[in-house]
């Protein structure tokens, strides 16, 4: 039987939302919502949160994950990429005779993530010659006829051909929704997560938020009330 790990990143250090991966979201820190849904579905035989910070370890452990460490500063800061921190939580298991099959990224801000979608990727994964699935979701608007501002503030189209194009005549186009991402371990790939390597999870756009601003934020929590409202008519 397959073994799995998740592991939560959640730095103590956010910028733009302070103390975010705690921050109060309806009554709950942000941070539970992903670790209780790894936990709910049964997928994973340990879910890690890695962290450099006492409280956000505090508060993981008391909503049920596991913190067998506290994540090094130099893999804290601004610059940190995601997969080093991966890469650091599966050399401590490694170094403690742990071997993994799959381990799942999730998020700490990721309180819109569904269950069905995380085992949709596990199981798209398990049962293909792919070495990644992630949550992705379609692009509101055409990005083929996006634009830029230049230096007077004026409009600078980046690809004016596709001016006059009607907007369903141009090829769907889909991006990282920023949930999660399962890997499998046995296997190395040296092309970028978007690639031919990985399968995507399309997830409906009212399901997806990315939280870096405080308007993301906003728009989290009222994304997230009206599935809520919707829950209990």
């Amino acid at each position: 039987m397959d073994k799995c790990i998740a592991v939560i990143p959640a730095r103590g250090g956010s910028k733009r939302i302070p103390r975010k991966n705690i921050k109060d979201f309806f009554g709950k820190p942000l941070i539970t919502y992903s670790i209780e849904l790894a936990l709910k579905s049964k997928l994973f035989d340990k879910v890690i949160v890695s962290t450099d910070d006492e409280e956000i370890a505090n508060i993981a452990k008391n909503s049920g994950a596991e913190v067998p460490f506290l994540r090094p500063k130099e893999l804290s800061d601004d610059f940190t990429v995601t997969n080093d921190v991966i890469n650091h939580t599966l050399k401590h298991l490694n170094d403690k005779d742990e071997q993994y099959d799959y381990v799942c990224t999730i998020y700490a801000t990721a309180p819109l993530l569904q269950l069905e979608y995380l085992k949709k990727g596990y199981n798209k994964l398990k049962d293909s010659d792919a070495i990644n699935s992630f949550s992705s979701t379609s692009m509101p608007f055409p990005i083929q006829r996006a634009f830029t501002l230049n230096a007077e503030g004026r409009c600078r189209m980046f690809v004016p051909e596709n001016y006059n194009i009607r907007s369903q005549d141009l090829e769907e186009v889909y991006q990282d929704a920023g949930q999660f991402y399962w890997k499998k371990l046995d296997k190395n790939s040296k092309k970028v997560m978007f690639s031919q390597d990985s399968i995507p999870i399309i997830i409906p756009r009212h399901l997806v938020q990315d939280i870096d601003t405080l308007e993301d934020w906003y728009r989290a929590e009222l994304i997230y009330k009206a599935l809520q409202d919707t829950k209990n008519i």
